[in-house]
């Protein structure tokens, strides 16, 4: 075999990212510096909810991977919610946001949890009303959008103005796609060859490595769970797509467990041997488990930095925290 047949065979560096079924993230280009640090004020602002105590960042921790580490989260009154919380972080390579896609986008995404009576358990209106008695956000929502009379809209373009900066390059395998050889052990290029003979770049391809399609959980075999979650079934009505759920991202797993939908798994290995027997039907050897494993590890990139907002102080109009209603 000549030297282009084997780099085309093992899809090493120096035939570039086309002929690999994953691409590299790039650093995130920030157009409106402006709103991306009113949506950060945002995503930190714990008055966005009814107990003045939880924030997008409650769940979508950027400390830990842009996730809580909980199987479900917990809302106000420490409510739990009905299904894990997906990583904020890449967030913006989905095709569309929540397990079940029923947001078109991140904008979309924003507005839910707002309302939602287990998570942050307020109203748009009451939310936007409390932005309003803070003449801080009213000075930077009038620079930003031109107007002072702004809603719900606005608050939540500037939060995902914001969540679209928090992307992670520069992971060892992006460096390796990139021409740098020596950014990956040869474990962890053996567990990439594994990744991609075993079938997983079928679903887990693309940037964000996922999150640009649905899949049934448990294509082969059921996968038993008892969250009661229905996926897209639940979101269009058709029984044909009952536990299907979007792809999730692959990119920083080792950071963001519990895994799955329902949070069941806490060791990556485990979880990457479930999905290879109820997704692909194939038993993986301990080797091959671990060879795959040690990839996954390599897709774990530069984390955001972020430099935590100052927040404006309450005024004597801006509603109190409700905590027991």
């Amino acid at each position: 075999m000549n030297k282009y047949c084997l780099l085309l065979a093992l899809g090493l560096p120096g035939m570039g990212w086309a002929n690999e079924p994953i691409q590299a993230v790039e650093a995130a280009k920030v157009s409106a510096p402006e709103k991306v640090e009113l949506g950060k004020m945002l995503f930190f602002e714990p008055r966005l909810s009814k107990s003045n105590a939880i924030s997008c960042n409650s769940c979508h921790n950027l400390a830990t991977g842009g996730v809580d580490n909980q199987v479900s989260s917990l809302g106000h009154k420490w409510k739990e919610g009905p299904i894990n919380s997906p990583t904020v972080l890449n967030s913006s390579l989905n095709f569309v946001q929540f397990w079940d896609g029923r947001a078109k986008d991140l904008q979309a995404q924003a507005a839910g949890p707002i309302e939602n009576p287990l998570e942050m358990a307020f109203s748009h209106k009451l939310a936007v009303e409390t932005l309003h008695t803070l003449p801080e956000y009213r000075a930077r929502f009038s620079a930003m959008y031109g107007k002072a009379d702004f809603g719900i809209d606005e608050v939540t373009d500037a939060i995902a103005a914001f969540e679209e900066t928090l992307v992670t390059p520069n992971a060892p395998f992006d460096r390796w796609l990139k021409g740098d050889a020596k950014a990956l052990t040869a474990q962890q290029l053996k567990g990439y060859q594994l990744f991609k003979e075993k079938g997983c770049t079928a679903c887990h391809n693309g940037v964000a490595i996922g999150g640009n399609s649905y899949q049934k959980m448990g294509l082969v075999k059921p996968f038993k769970t008892d969250n009661p979650a229905q996926g897209r079934g639940g979101v269009t009505g058709e029984k044909q797509f009952i536990g299907w759920f979007k792809v999730p991202t692959l990119r920083n797993i080792e950071l963001t467990y519990p895994y799955f939908h329902d949070g069941s798994v806490w060791d990556l290995k485990e979880a990457v041997q479930i999905m290879a027997d109820i997704q692909l039907g194939q038993t993986l050897s301990e080797q091959e488990a671990d060879d795959m494993t040690a990839y996954l590890k390599s897709l774990t990139g530069e984390q955001p930095q972020i430099v935590l907002p100052i927040l404006p102080p309450s005024q004597p109009d801006t509603p109190r925290p409700q905590v027991k209603s």
